[in-house]
C-alpha cells in the first residue's frame, strides 16, 4: 500500500510542476487579450515547437531591429508550443493544439499565426487564398500575403512595408 501511495504521489507532484512551469495555453491567451485591452493592440499568436527551423525564422525576424518596433507596437505576440515529440512533449501549452484546430491550422504545419482583436476573435490567419499556410514567409507571394493580412488590420506607413518586406524575404 505505501508503494502505491508513494508512486501515486510522485506523478501528483511532476504533473503539478510540469504544469507549473508551461502556463496551459488559455492561461497564455488570457493574459495576452488582457494586455492587448489595455494597450489598444491586436495579438499575434505564433504556434510554433522547438524542432521547428522556419518557427526559429519566424521569431527572429519578427525580433530584427528593423521591424521590432513595428511589431511590438501593434501586437502583444505569444507563442503557443505545439507538436512536440517524445521527452519534449512537455514543452507544449497544453490546449494549444485545441486552439491550433480551431483557428484553422489542423495539418498545416507550423509555424502558423493568428492575429487576434482585442476581444479574442479571430481576424486573420496564415493561410493564402490557395489555402496553404504562409509559414514563415520567406517566398515572394507569401511576402505579399503578409504584408496584406497585417495592413488589413493595421495601419502601416510605405517605410514600415518596405521593411518589413526586405526583412522576411531575406528568409529565403
Amino acid at each position: 500500500m505505501l508503494k502505491v501511495v508513494l508512486f501515486v504521489s510522485y506523478w501528483f507532484i511532476v504533473l503539478t510542476v510540469q504544469a507549473q512551469n508551461v502556463p496551459v495555453a488559455e492561461k497564455v491567451l488570457q493574459e495576452a487579450l488582457q494586455n492587448a485591452q489595455k494597450d489598444k493592440k491586436k495579438v499575434l499568436v505564433i504556434f510554433e515547437a522547438s524542432w521547428c527551423g522556419w518557427c526559429k525564422k519566424m521569431q527572429k525576424a519578427l525580433n530584427d531591429e528593423c521591424c521590432k518596433d513595428f511589431f511590438q507596437k501593434n501586437f502583444v505576440i505569444v507563442s503557443l508550443v505545439v507538436n512536440e515529440f517524445g521527452e519534449k512533449k512537455s514543452l507544449e501549452n497544453a490546449g494549444g493544439e485545441a486552439y491550433l484546430e480551431k483557428w484553422g491550422g489542423k495539418n498545416q504545419g507550423i509555424p502558423y499565426w493568428v492575429i487576434l482583436d482585442k476581444k479574442g476573435n479571430l481576424l486573420e490567419n496564415s493561410k493564402m487564398g490557395n489555402g496553404e499556410n504562409i509559414g514563415c514567409p520567406a517566398q515572394p507571394e507569401e511576402v505579399e500575403a503578409f504584408i496584406e493580412k497585417l495592413k488589413k488590420n493595421i495601419k502601416m506607413s510605405k517605410k514600415e512595408i518596405a521593411k518589413i518586406r526586405e526583412r522576411f524575404l531575406a528568409n529565403r
